[in-house]
């Protein structure tokens, strides 16, 4: 009997913990569906009443008319909203960029440039980021290698990198042209301002125009010199070359003693620097009709016209192995022949010749060395 009860009262509490947990499981359901619905009232109610403000403001802006439409009574009287067409039909509106900036491109081709009273190589150069050997490569038909022919007017061409511009001649052949300006015919061919197919271009028969002008990128060649020649007392044929002021031959005359003073009292550049290969001498700053004087003893081999750039012009040989040259002058002091004493006044500054202002071109010149810089041998 004790048996029985005890399994009737097992029976009991189980059937009730059934019956709480039943309970809690509905109970909370239920707490969950009238969050869910409450949610969605609250949605719904914002949403009517966002619209109904959107209506109300609108309809104070553009005097819209009112509708009731479908919304609930008491927002049935609020001015319907009408939005802009061009919002709804094109979308958000985007300013047009007025600063777009396209980036540049590096130039390729040849350019020209008008020569200015007062320009000089080294500024036209440096002014187009090039070396000034380029702008007498690219322009040798107008200036013959010498930065003395440079004159206001003058039309320059400006290559777009450093190198040569050379025109093409019937029977040039593109390895020969490579070669002699020490670059390589990809180099030529892979230029895309010379307009040649690097990979279409049959190297023996390139087929370029006679008369074409090529750009050589970082080709060199050396330039033609135009200063006065190493003219010697005994040896004076090739002044002749020069101009008038070519003097005959001398056997006599003064004797240099190696050491050189300045030859104005002016120590300071006006113009072109020494540069071995463009300019081999100083121009030397002064006011036109200043003294000139020689730099050291000699006799004077060359004095008068020069038919290339220099003006008047005078030489002096030194008989050491040594000549100087003076150039651009405005008067001449001495004659074919003169023995000078260091620091006699042969000439006067002037701006003669192939010249932008008044100054003294100065050349010291050297049987062993050639055209020298004189900044290493004029004493201060």
């Amino acid at each position: 009997m004790n048996q029985l009860f005890k399994r009737f009262f097992a029976y009991a509490q189980a059937t009730e913990r059934t019956r709480l947990y039943l309970i809690a499981v509905g109970s909370l359901s239920l707490i969950l569906l009238s969050m869910n619905v409450y949610s969605r009232s609250v949605a719904q109610y914002n949403e009517l009443d966002l619209q109904a403000t959107a209506q109300a403001i609108a309809g104070e802006e553009i005097g819209g008319e009112t509708t009731n439409g479908s919304l609930p009574a008491g927002l049935a009287e609020m001015p319907s909203f009408q939005a802009p067409v061009s919002i709804i039909s094109s979308g958000i509106p985007r300013l047009v960029n007025m600063e777009t900036i396209i980036p540049d491109r590096p130039r390729v081709v040849v350019t020209t440039y008008s020569v200015e009273q007062g320009d000089n190589l080294f500024d036209i150069a440096s002014r187009f980021a090039l070396q000034p050997e380029t702008v007498l490569w690219g322009n040798y038909e107008v200036l013959q290698d010498n930065p003395q022919f440079l004159s206001p007017g003058q039309e320059l061409n400006i290559l777009p990198t450093d190198g040569v511009y050379y025109r093409w001649n019937q029977g040039d052949a593109l390895p020969s042209v490579a070669e002699f300006f020490g670059v390589s015919v990809d180099d030529v061919l892979a230029w895309p301002g010379n307009g040649l197919d690097p990979y279409q271009t049959e190297i023996e028969s390139p087929g370029i125009a006679d008369g074409s002008w090529l750009i050589i990128p970082g080709g060199k060649r050396e330039l033609r010199d135009w200063g006065p020649p190493a003219i010697t007392r005994s040896d004076p044929a090739s002044a002749a070359y020069y101009g008038a002021g070519s003097c005959g031959q001398i056997y006599e005359g003064a004797v240099g003693t190696n050491t050189f003073v300045w030859p104005t009292t002016q120590t300071s550049i006006s113009g072109y620097d020494f540069n071995p290969s463009i300019h081999p001498g100083l121009d030397i700053a002064g006011a036109e009709g200043n003294a000139v004087y020689s730099v050291d003893s000699g006799v004077v081999v060359f004095a008068g016209w020069s038919e290339y750039g220099y003006g008047f012009l005078i030489v002096v040989d030194h008989g050491t192995g040594w000549q100087s040259a003076y150039a651009h002058l405005s008067g001449v002091s001495v004659t074919c022949g003169q023995s000078v004493a260091q620091g006699t006044v042969i000439g006067a500054v002037g701006n003669t010749g192939n010249s932008s202002g008044a100054h003294l071109h100065f050349e010291l010149q050297s049987e062993l060395y050639g055209k020298v810089s004189p900044w290493n041998y004029l004493s201060p």
